[in-house]
């Protein structure tokens, strides 16, 4: 095979030193086993040698070398052990593609092999030679014992492998997959070809450098789909013969989660990054220009600016008066765009661009160096050289600068002006910065109107007194949320002019309470067409807060009416029982997604149980969002994480599909079993002409509960979008997630305390209710959210919420019943395996079963002492299978690759529908079918329902009597002979062996089934 040009990743095994002997004769045969993006190739085996020297090249496709320091290659070191065909585990190392370097450049390395678990028994070295090269093509060897055959093949047609080959390379052979990097579609058309090729090994000695490894794996993904008639080659190592591949179970790699570890801060014994552990250093320029005296300008006055340059990026100061000017503005840049040596600092006049007043330049190599623990660098004066660079004249300005070289984690870092952003326009400049955001503090705001007195009809209303019973009703208003209570009927006991309601309305209010509660009687003089009666307004921070469920004293308001200017003897009064509910937790998100259940009264908040700490790293391979003008495709990309009441805001990267932040955030924890959402959007308002929206790029849900304690987890997660045309992955997005907790038993406390706070289960809201306070709870905190600045606009605070989770979906509810197919597929599996027990198909087996049946009846106190004993050795057993990695969007388990377009957009349809009236009618109708399956569903279980309700109810006079008699005889039998032997004899006469069954229906089924239901008196 001739070299494409591409570069490939070699790995050369060099040797291994004092490993750990495996076969039990003091020695092991060692190989090993690299694997880099899904494609893994084998040395040959050093038949026993503790100290084995192998010299091999193994090379390895690459798709990206731009991506290379966030792969990394795994290798593995193993036993054979040729009796059984198995292998020993002898060690592990993870190499970060970050350490790589270039053809010639090489140099071996020592690294310390890993344990794979607790109970591995691992020691020894492993030297390895990494580097990129153009010249090494890779190998696709089949080989059994280091000399098997070389499977070759073009490009139209697969390879052909024999029985024999298969065998042998399932026993000790090579396999090399290289995975075709890309779009789904591309591979899903893209062959697997496996070439012949020779390459010549030379011998290097190991060296004594020691370096420490970085992860980056991936999860393993399904098998790999080949062209035309070839071969299907897993990614364990299989080979499926076939036709045209496809995938597995019909997920994509391309979806699945990645596990990263680039160098993050706390990795590096680095103390000056040790506040921002968990995100990667980035070096900063940073200038800060206070001010300027002793300025000249011609004429005497006018504006002048500051001027940064550092090669071909500039920075502008605002704009102020000569007399007085003083900016406080610091510039960065970043160290990687640096484009000279020297950065220098120009003090203008306004209007002239070309000419300057004053200049100062500082040499790079002079620059200091901040740690962030110190404190701030003095800014101090420096005397400013002219046109001519004289700076001897006494009478030259002076500048106050200050520069310095510094992290992301420099207190200026946050509200710099950014080299990256040179491009974006004046009023688009603080909507890149960021930011942290609080959401206001919620209360339930109790309103229960219970009766009016003396209400006086309006003029309209009392003109039409003699034809009609007036229908009033009260309508109560906070804000823009608007509640009115049922029409008041009239009673037998009370006047036309007393109605009462007695009825409880709940809003979301915010603190600080700025709103006002007005409360309202109105009279409904036709549909559309209501009449004020009369009305009170009340301040919300003067009603009562309660932080329990005591009882709170009603009120009497009197009602402004439109008789009040006049003078009246009485007026008419409201009865009002009003407070403000501080021991609900008021939902703003989804409750399956909830990130706080504390109740809304800080009395009665209990301590933290531990701190949520997430390094937002950077995206790689994102979707261009919009075009512009000689750029092509473009994202200008933020992330927004949302965790309690605190929501943090990246900055925004300008014109860049692979952006790095290297933010650090923390939050307390005081609930482990919640959720922190993290999207990803595009900025609009980077643009001279922003839209006003910004656009959603993906979203992940990270749950708490699924975090070991202490342990960082690096991950690349996908970016998945569901759009009309189907799923999109729109990129990946980078993190690096710990969850800490100083006292364990705290966080197991927890487990067993109810979710919500003791309010909810007190007096418990309705689902409804609580619907419509979410919706309301959502406006106000979007409304806050977008008065910030930079705002939070309404679309990103609706997209973090989950606002339109409650609408219908076909794909959703196709999704929900496989999950409940998948809860209940355990039943069906113990009823199949009854089955099995029942028919003896399974001879042995059902004597055992009948075996430990009777013992357990026989001696039932072991019963529950078995079952328990057997569910926590499952538990112990499942334990080497727990899952390593957090879960992440799955297409598969949301029913979005197979789903019907017509679905789809059904599901972005909007509500009401504005489709055409064939398309309504046709969704109408698949609605009826699936609405009629479940109603025969419905319809079934009511019927066998009915049926156990009309055992007693002489319904049928012959069968109650039947069932009386029995259950007359069974009670005189159940006492004389003991439980024990009855469920014995049940037991055995269940499970008899086929020769003594019959093929009809037992006696119980037909007189069961052969009882009445009440669909006979159905329509």
């Amino acid at each position: 095979m001739h070299s494409n040009g591409k570069e490939k990743v070699v790995v050369e095994v060099v040797a291994a030193h004092n490993l750990m002997p495996k076969d039990g004769e003091g020695s092991s045969s060692a190989f090993v086993e690299v694997e880099f993006e899904n494609q893994r190739q084998k040395t040959q085996v050093k038949h026993r040698d503790l100290n084995p020297v192998w010299n091999e090249k193994l090379v390895f496709h690459v798709n990206d070398v731009a991506d290379l320091p966030y792969r990394t290659i795994e290798v593995n070191v193993f036993n054979e052990r040729r009796s059984n065909n198995s292998r020993n585990f002898l060690g592990k190392v993870r190499v970060s593609g970050s350490t790589i370097a270039r053809e010639g450049e090489e140099m071996p390395q020592l690294y310390t092999l890993d344990k794979r678990s607790l109970f591995s028994h691992v020691r020894g070295e492993l030297s390895l030679k990494l580097y990129l090269s153009t010249k090494e093509e890779v190998k696709q060897v089949i080989n059994g014992g280091g000399t098997g055959a070389v499977v070759s093949g073009g490009g139209g047609s697969g390879g052909v492998v024999s029985k024999k080959n298969k065998k042998m390379q399932h026993q000790s052979g090579n396999l090399v997959v290289p995975k075709q990097m890309g779009s789904g579609q591309e591979n899903s058309k893209m062959g697997l070809g496996l070439q012949n090729n020779h390459g010549h090994l030379k011998p290097v000695e190991p060296g004594p450098g020691d370096i420490k490894p970085v992860v980056i794996t991936t999860v393993p993904g399904p098998v790999i789909p080949t062209s035309g008639g070839g071969a299907a080659v897993s990614h364990h190592g299989g080979v499926n013969g076939g036709g045209g591949g496809h995938f597995r179970g019909g997920f994509s790699n391309d979806y699945a989660l990645k596990e990263t570890s680039p160098h993050l801060g706390g990795l590096n014994n680095d103390k000056t990054t040790s506040t921002y552990d968990l995100v990667e250093q980035m070096q900063y320029l940073y200038v800060r220009i206070v001010k300027a005296r002793d300025i000249s300008v011609f004429g005497g006055g006018g504006e002048v600016v500051a001027e940064v340059k550092l090669g071909n990026y500039k920075g502008i100061t605002k704009r102020v008066s000569s007399g007085h000017a003083e900016w406080d503005q610091v510039f960065a840049f970043s160290k990687d765009t640096i484009q000279s040596s020297v950065v220098e600092v120009f003090v203008k006049e306004n209007n002239n661009k070309d000419d300057f007043l004053g200049r100062v330049w500082f040499d790079l190599n002079e620059v200091p160096k901040r740690a962030p623990p110190d404190s701030q660098l003095a800014p101090q004066w420096y005397r400013m050289e002219d046109k001519k660079g004289d700076r001897s004249n006494p009478k030259c300005s002076e500048l106050m600068v200050a520069i310095w070289f510094g992290t992301q984690a420099d207190e200026a870092f946050a509200e710099a002006w950014h080299s990256k952003a040179a491009n974006v326009h004046f009023d688009g400049l603080c909507s890149i910065k960021s930011k942290v955001y609080l959401s206001p503090k919620l209360w339930y705001l109790r309103v229960g109107v219970i009766e009016a007195q003396d209400v006086l009809l309006g003029d309209k209303g009392a003109s039409m007194n003699m034809m009609r019973y007036p229908e009033l009703f009260a309508k109560v208003q906070v804000g823009n949320q608007v509640l009115r209570t049922r029409i008041a009927s009239p009673t037998a006991s009370r006047s036309l002019a007393n109605p009462t309601w007695n009825e409880d309305l709940l809003f979301v209010v915010p603190e600080p309470f700025e709103d006002y509660l007005m409360i309202s009687v109105e009279d409904r003089l036709a549909p559309n067409r209501d009449e004020l009666v009369g009305r009170v307004i009340l301040p919300i921070g003067n009603i009562e807060r309660r932080f329990d469920d005591k009882f709170v004293v009603s009120r009497w308001f009197n009602l402004e009416t439109h008789e009040s200017k006049s003078a009246v003897r009485f007026a008419s009064r409201i009865h009002l029982r009003a407070s403000l509910e501080g021991g609900y937790h008021v939902l703003d998100e989804a409750t399956m997604y909830s990130s706080d259940v504390r109740p809304t009264a800080k009395q009665l908040w209990k301590p933290h149980i531990g701190v949520l700490e997430v390094g937002i790293l950077g995206a790689t391979n994102l979707m261009p969002m919009k075009i512009k003008e000689g750029k092509g495709g473009s994202t200008d990309a933020y992330c927004v994480a949302k965790y309690g009441q605190k929501w943090v805001r990246t900055r925004t990267v300008v014109d860049s599909l692979a952006p790095k932040w290297n933010e650090q955030y923390t939050w307390e924890v005081f609930d482990p079993c919640t959720v922190i959402s993290i999207g990803l959007f595009d900025n609009s308002r980077v643009d001279k002409s922003p839209t006003g929206r910004d656009t959603r790029i993906g979203k992940i849900r990270i749950r708490l509960s699924t975090l070991e304690t202490d342990k960082v987890y690096t991950h690349a997660y996908p970016l998945l979008m569901l759009h009309p045309s189907g799923v999109k992955k729109m990129g990946e997005l980078h993190l690096a997630v710990r969850f800490s907790c100083a006292n364990m038993f705290n966080v197991l406390h927890m487990y067993s305390m109810p979710l919500l706070p003791k309010m909810h289960y007190v007096q418990p809201l309705s689902v409804s209710q609580l619907d419509g306070l979410r919706y309301q709870a959502m406006n106000v905190v979007s409304s806050r959210l977008s008065r910030s600045e930079p705002p939070l606009g309404r679309e990103v605070v609706e997209y973090m919420l989950d606002h339109d989770s409650h609408m219908w979906s076909m794909r959703k509810s196709k999704a929900n019943f496989l999950r409940l197919t998948s809860v209940l597929s355990w039943f069906v599996a113990m009823t199949r395996l009854v089955e099995t027990l029942m028919t003896w198909r399974k001879p042995v087996y059902s004597t055992l079963f009948l075996i430990v049946f009777t013992v357990l009846v026989l001696v039932p106190e072991l019963i529950i002492p078995c079952g328990l004993l057997t569910l926590a050795t499952m538990g112990m057993w499942r334990y080497r299978c727990r899952p390593r990695h957090p879960p992440h969007m799955d297409t598969r388990l949301s029913y979005a690759e197979s789903v019907h377009p017509d679905e789809l957009d059904e599901e972005f349809d909007s509500f009401p529908t504005n489709r055409t009236a064939e398309i309504v009618r046709m969704r109408y109708d698949r609605l009826r079918s699936v609405a009629g399956r479940i109603q025969t569903v419905v319809g079934d279980m009511a019927t066998q329902g009915e049926r156990f309700q009309a055992l007693l109810s002489w319904r049928d006079p012959r069968a109650t009597f039947l069932f009386v008699i029995l259950c007359l005889l069974a009670a005189f039998g159940f006492y004389l002979v003991p439980i024990r032997w009855v469920v014995a004899f049940g037991g055995w006469w269940y499970l008899r062996p086929p020769k003594f069954r019959n093929k009809l229906p037992s006696s119980v089924v037909c007189f069961f089934k052969r009882l009445p239901t009440n669909a006979d008196s159905m329509l």
